[in-house]
């Protein structure tokens, strides 16, 4: 099932990894942008470094609980390992004092749950480069 698909970006085909040490998150990730990109739902970090070989990401969504069991250093080791990869940290909370020790670090950005299709994909698509078609509604009254 597609929810509010915009057809030019489900052709585009852009290939996400999501990794997260949470497996809840990781899968509603995986549900909220399967639609428009091409996303992949990975356990780890080595599960990812193995398939970027053959199956280069545009982007690589990472789960907070990563960089606690990590450290801040994996994010240099993601850089080195997948070039040009662009990282966007997902955390629980936007005052965590560790998201600005991951963004000097090589995070590019933050998306903070709770989590919404909405949030997500426009958050996922800035990430990408994507411009987003600016909606106005019109309220019949």
């Amino acid at each position: 099932m597609q929810i509010g698909v915009d057809s030019s970006t489900a052709v585009e085909n852009k290939r996400l990894f999501v990794v997260d040490t949470d497996e809840i998150t990781r899968m509603a990730l995986q549900f909220m942008l399967h639609d428009e990109n091409e996303t992949h739902d990975l356990p780890s970090l080595d599960a990812a470094f193995s398939k970027s070989v053959d199956w280069k990401p545009d982007l690589l969504l990472l789960g907070v609980g990563v960089i606690k069991e990590k450290g801040v250093e994996i994010l240099e080791t993601i850089k080195s390992r997948i070039p040009g990869i662009t990282v966007v940290l997902v955390t629980d909370s936007m005052d965590a004092p560790l998201n600005e020790t991951c963004l000097q670090s090589g995070a590019d950005a933050l998306i903070v749950k709770p989590l919404t299709i909405e949030t997500v994909r426009k958050k996922v698509d800035i990430a990408l480069g994507r411009k987003r078609k600016i909606v106005i509604p019109i309220f019949a009254t």
